[in-house]
């Protein structure tokens, strides 16, 4: 319908410029959205970490999904206990999708340029994060 997109301002091309990161947002409100209502704390509902399971060690995503319900029922003090890098990470992917859909209506290309410092440094922060909440101090990172 030609009418319908010249008077929201957006033309057909923009349109199809959003469908990508459209249908990343429908996906990631599925995703919350199931994991708010199916409980992680539940046993049988989801797959244990294999990592955990075998070696009796916490990944880096370990307690994501108890995060991911916490958040989605209005826990943050919960969430950031389960995983703190994860429900801090939540903001920072917001960010990046709306400049995405910002970059995309305008027709212009998104690029994330990490410098390999950045790289490096995101790496080693949740290297540390794996390495301590495995330690008997580290007990509180714990999900």
């Amino acid at each position: 319908m030609p009418g319908v997109a010249s008077r929201t301002g957006l033309s057909q091309h923009a349109l199809g410029r959003l469908a990508v990161p459209a249908t990343l947002l429908a996906t990631v409100a599925a995703a919350f959205a199931y994991v708010g209502t199916v409980d992680p704390n539940e046993p049988g509902h989801y797959p244990v970490c294999p990592l955990l399971r075998f070696t009796g060690l916490y990944c880096p995503g370990c307690g994501g999904l108890r995060g991911a319900h916490a958040l989605v029922h209005g826990d943050l003090v919960t969430a950031l206990h389960a995983n703190a890098p994860a429900v801090a990470a939540y903001p920072l992917l917001a960010a990046l999708w709306t400049l995405w859909v910002v970059r995309a209506a305008r027709g212009r290309p998104v690029r994330l340029d990490l410098r390999p410092a950045h790289q490096w440094a995101l790496g080693v922060a949740l290297l540390v994060f794996t390495v301590v909440r495995n330690l008997p101090f580290g007990s509180w990172l714990h999900p």
